[in-house]
């Protein structure tokens, strides 16, 4: 029995990949890729958003929710925003690639 979503909700749950060395080392390692997720999304969400969006096959999806860090600017005071990550396993032989089209 699979939930029917919202074409337009699913559109909007992805905000950006994670690209950076430890993204990287968990694409190698485990066939996962990060994305960072609206803070209101749920985990069959986020899977039925990037079998659309890529149109790949997912196995399983994990969330972390990262908390914002104080920082100081001079005298004032700032805080970074949340974060939601979601941890997307993808089925073997699945692969999704951001570098596609881009030239040097």
């Amino acid at each position: 029995m699979k939930k029917a979503f919202n074409q337009e909700r699913l559109l909007t749950i992805l905000v950006a990949p994670q690209i950076s060395e430890k993204a990287t080392y968990v694409a190698d390692k485990h066939d996962q890729v990060i994305f960072i997720v609206t803070p209101t999304a749920t985990k069959p969400e986020v899977k039925a958003a990037v079998e659309l969006l890529f149109k790949v096959q997912v196995d399983s999806v994990q969330i972390s929710n990262l908390k914002g860090k104080n920082k100081r600017f001079g005298r004032g005071i700032g805080r970074r925003s949340d974060v939601r990550k979601a941890f997307v396993c993808l089925k073997p032989g699945q692969e999704i690639n951001f570098a596609e089209g881009v030239s040097v």
